[in-house]
């Protein structure tokens, strides 16, 4: 910025400022994201955010409402069918996710171990957890016959289950649900996109059985 001296009229000396090329471009540079559309702006939040975040969070940031980010998100769905980036919604949060596709172009690139595969006992259990979620492990028990401490403690390794509070009945057993992770394992970018089951486990199991096979070959 740079300034010359200049008489008024009535004789006093004052300083007139004029901005110069680089300040010009800082402004020009910073005043572009009112440019950009409501969805590219939620996807720059999304690329972004170091975890889930909630459409309500989107909206205070963007000074939005949420029926305009839920819609600025549909349109990022649609532009994303085909491609390496997918949105995953989970407890009501969501964040960018690489494709289930591209698992083991990932895998390899950041060379980290293939995928686990789980095994019947545990796909039990998690059919279990993720259409009765939060269950506690007595319930589990209760469904499965037998004990599943071992199962949950693997599960939990894995990241594919957690600990989400406390019931309040006798004892305040431990409450579990699934993680991002289970739908990322699983290849789904939502719970709803689960098949609606009851409480049949063996119907239960045998979809996850199905969901993981499609995803390891690339279905």
């Amino acid at each position: 910025m740079s300034g010359s001296i200049v008489n008024s009229p009535e004789g006093k000396s004052t300083r007139n400022y004029s901005t110069d090329d680089s300040s010009a471009n800082w402004v020009s540079h910073n005043s572009g994201c009112s440019e950009l559309s409501l969805s590219a702006r939620v996807e720059a939040l999304l690329f972004v955010s170091p975890s889930p975040v909630a459409i309500g969070q989107l909206a205070n940031a963007l000074h939005e409402s949420s029926r305009k980010i839920d819609a600025a998100l549909a349109e990022l769905n649609e532009q994303y069918a085909g491609r390496g980036i997918r949105i995953q919604h989970h407890a009501g949060k969501i964040q960018l996710t690489s494709a289930p596709e591209a698992a083991g172009d990932v895998e390899r690139f950041l060379n980290l171990e293939s995928t686990f595969r789980l095994t019947s006992a545990a796909l039990e259990v998690m059919a279990i957890i993720v259409y009765q979620q939060p269950i506690t492990r007595p319930q589990i028990d209760a469904i499965r016959g037998v004990n599943s401490d071992s199962v949950l403690r693997t599960l939990t390794r894995y990241c594919l289950i957690e600990e989400i509070g406390r019931s309040p009945g006798p004892g305040r057993p431990i409450l579990y649900s699934v993680t991002p992770d289970f739908l990322q394992h699983f290849g789904l970018n939502s719970i709803e996109e689960l098949p609606p089951l009851g409480l049949e486990v063996a119907a239960a199991t045998k979809s996850l059985v199905a969901l993981e096979s499609n995803d390891e070959s690339g279905e």
